[in-house]
């Protein structure tokens, strides 16, 4: 097969490749469906290696302890000690900054990106707040994130529609954030639609958040394949779980957000969309958010360029996230964002 790797006379013939992996259920679902997909391309098995980040031990909120590489860094660490040969990550935990010695050898195409709202006896958003407010003595619906964009852009709709909605920062896996619902806790609480349906719990969400709610995370949905830099054969095999479109996608999202100079847990939102009529992507559309978490001021901008899918896509999305960040600066972004990089 065009892309396996190649073993010589005196290697192991069924040498096993490690894939390193977080502890979380969604992380290893994730990790094990790349698993599949590496054990079919190269003809050697893949064994899970869970290792621990200083994001999944630490109980605070993401916005303190600094969110960015806070679930990547021991990641990486183990790839460059040579201890895994491969690691998989959310694109979204994803620091912007190029690592020396890894390469993002793969971005699988992506899943849906939109955000899920988990709720009491299965509501809507709109159906959740009229019921609190008329049998729950007028107070608000109660909804948990751990996320400050999730919070400037509910808390900016919920104003906007005159709903009755408290945002309440909260932490955990996904069993335990629903728990917040079960057990009463909470009204409700916003998960990425693409975790719930990796666990095959998306018949859990009780509402799919349209976009003109509520724009995701840079790079929410997309999975991250990385590798040693100098583990040529590697590389080349992983390249072919590559999805351009998706590539082209996250590289726009996360070079606004680099642009923007904001880390990973900011109240910044965006999706890049590549357009085409019946034929090759022709434009790349890009839509950027920016906000209080409080919801009281939110900027929100787009943008559309050309692309053509071939060597130069990479650069040709990173100039358009590159422009839009500068156009949102301009409107005064660096003053609503709490966590800058700088």
């Amino acid at each position: 097969m065009n892309g396996q790797l190649r073993t010589t006379p005196g290697e192991l013939k069924q040498k096993t490749l490690r894939l390193g992996t977080r502890r979380s259920a969604l992380a290893t679902a994730q990790s094990g469906m790349v698993a599949e997909q590496v054990a079919e391309l190269t003809g050697h098995p893949v064994e899970l290696v869970e290792i621990t980040t200083y994001g999944d031990t630490s109980r605070e909120h993401l916005a303190q302890i600094g969110g960015t590489g806070v679930f990547v860094s021991a990641l990486r660490d183990a790839l460059l000690d040579g201890r895994i040969d491969l690691a998989v990550h959310s694109l979204k935990d994803l620091p912007t900054a190029d690592p020396a010695g890894l390469l993002l050898a793969a971005v699988p195409q992506r899943e849906d990106a939109r955000d899920a709202l988990v709720a009491r006896d299965g509501l809507t958003l709109e159906e959740l707040v009229e019921k609190c407010v008329a049998h729950g003595d007028g107070r608000p619906a109660r909804i948990g994130t751990g996320a400050p964009r999730r919070m400037a852009q509910l808390n900016a709709y919920a104003a906007a529609h005159g709903l009755a909605v408290e945002t309440v920062p909260i932490r955990g896996n996904v069993d335990t954030r629903i728990g917040y619902v079960h057990s009463g806790e909470l009204d409700a609480v916003v998960l990425a639609a693409a975790g719930l349906s990796r666990l095959g719990r998306l018949s859990e969400a009780t509402q799919l958040l349209g976009f003109d709610l509520m724009l995701p995370a840079p790079g929410q949905g997309a999975l991250a394949v990385e590798c040693a830099a100098h583990d040529t054969r590697l590389a080349a095999a992983l390249a072919a779980l590559d999805h351009r479109p998706t590539r082209a996608a996250v590289t726009a999202e996360r070079a606004l957000l680099a642009a923007l100079e904001a880390g990973c847990s900011a109240p910044v939102g965006a999706l890049a969309t590549v357009l085409g009529t019946d034929g090759p992507a022709t434009e790349l559309r890009l839509e950027g958010v920016v906000g209080t978490p409080d919801g009281t001021t939110l900027l929100q901008m787009s943008t559309t360029g050309p692309i053509a899918l071939d060597e130069t896509f990479e650069q040709q999305a990173a100039a358009l996230g590159r422009d839009l960040a500068a156009r949102m600066l301009a409107r005064g972004a660096a003053g609503l964002m709490g966590e800058r990089d700088l």
